[in-house]
């Protein structure tokens, strides 16, 4: 069964593409795109391990009770082990095909967030001879860390779904609840994220009726209200105050910086510029301690160069005149750098972290550089 599960995944990535991705030209480079990642997923598979042996071993151990239990009231790590058990217990997956259908999941995700860039970045820009779309979609990290049985590849679906439903709310609202219902049981403080990014993203919005913008701006902020007592009670935190966000932050920094962790860098003393330039661009070749290090200085480096260029390229302007679902992504990123580089200290974590933020900072990079050479077209003509 499990050469028949492997090959039916394989097959499915490539009807992914055909579902979602319309142009002849998109579709080669879907394609292209799900064989890169299933490269990776096999290698993530049979190189690197920690956490996603435990849940594919914690759904294999449990029985069709206690894993419907565990998916309708449990949130976080033992909502994974229920939601597994439908694959690794329920249909006997193997370690490989289990691995291989999350990374079906998660390039399920980077293809919504390839067709976001194809209806809302009108023009390709260069970064030197390259341009940039679809070269940034086939950055390492992006892949690597959305290919493997976990929550950081349930997440990047969740999310890529959630924003991809946004560029048609009536048509897609079911799309937008399940990415957004599914991000919230898989991490609860990431949904909240979500509903203040996007909300205060519409309300931001010129190009919509103000009263739509009220109306469904309003309720998205409302939702993320309604949420704060439940994020607060799974992340642990008892009141919501300027010192008690700085105690989580610090003791989460702490311990995710200690030896056992690998990779650590000591942030708890460094100044925020700092600690959001490490969430955003490190590790960088200073910080090389094996090959995925190695590989993600490059593509941080890349990415480096590319934000210098967006910067002389009136990047504000660029955000106020920008699509509502760019004007989100590119908050949900500011927001998420901020909050999460606060509460981590270890690189390895971080990497992982910003993986879910990475779409919404390639989308508005691309963005801002199109809307720069827009701006450049009108002119001359």
């Amino acid at each position: 069964m499990s050469i028949a599960y492997t090959l039916i995944i394989f097959l499915f990535g490539f009807v992914l593409v055909n579902l979602i991705l319309t142009e002849h030209k998109d579709r080669k480079t879907g394609y292209g795109l799900w064989l890169f990642h299933v490269l990776i997923s096999v290698y993530f598979c049979f190189f690197v391990f920690g956490d996603n042996i435990g849940y594919w071993r914690a759904g294999k151990q449990l029985d069709w009770s206690s894993a419907i239990v565990l998916l309708f009231e449990a949130k976080g790590t033992y909502f994974m082990h229920g939601f597994n058990y439908f694959f690794s217990g329920f249909l006997g997956m193997d370690y490989l095909s289990n691995t291989l259908f999350y990374g079906m999941l998660g390039f399920w995700g980077l293809l919504y967030f390839y067709r976001i860039a194809i209806e809302l970045v009108p023009f390709n820009s260069r970064f030197q001879n390259f341009r940039l779309f679809p070269l940034l979609f086939y950055l390492p990290m992006l892949h690597f860390w959305s290919s493997a049985i976990g929550k950081d590849t349930l997440l990047f679906w969740a999310i890529g779904m959630f924003a991809y439903g946004l560029l048609n709310i009536p048509k897609r609202f079911l799309l937008i609840a399940f990415g957004f219902a599914f991000a919230y049981l898989v991490r609860p403080h990431i949904a909240l994220l979500m509903a203040v990014a996007f909300g205060t993203a519409y309300i931001l919005d010129g190009r919509t009726a103000i009263w739509k913008r009220i109306f469904l701006g309003t309720a998205m902020l409302a939702g993320a209200v309604a949420l704060l007592p439940m994020v607060m009670e799974y992340v642990k935190l008892e009141e919501v105050s300027v010192e008690s966000i700085a105690g989580y932050s610090d003791n989460k920094a702490g311990a995710l910086s200690r030896s056992h962790t690998g990779s650590s860098v000591d942030i708890s003393s460094y100044p925020p510029p700092l600690k959001w330039f490490t969430f955003l661009f490190r590790p960088l070749f200073f910080d090389i301690n094996g090959v995925p290090a190695l590989v993600a200085s490059f593509e941080n480096l890349f990415l480096l160069l590319i934000f210098f260029k967006v910067l002389g390229n009136k990047p504000v302007l660029a955000f106020r005149k920008a699509p509502f679902v760019i004007k989100g992504l590119t908050l949900f990123l500011i927001l998420g750098t901020v909050l999460m580089s606060g509460a981590l200290g270890n690189l390895g974590v971080m990497i992982r972290m910003r993986n879910m933020f990475l779409p919404g900072m390639m989308i508005y990079f691309m963005w801002v550089l199109s809307y720069a050479q827009q701006g450049k077209s009108v002119h001359r003509s």
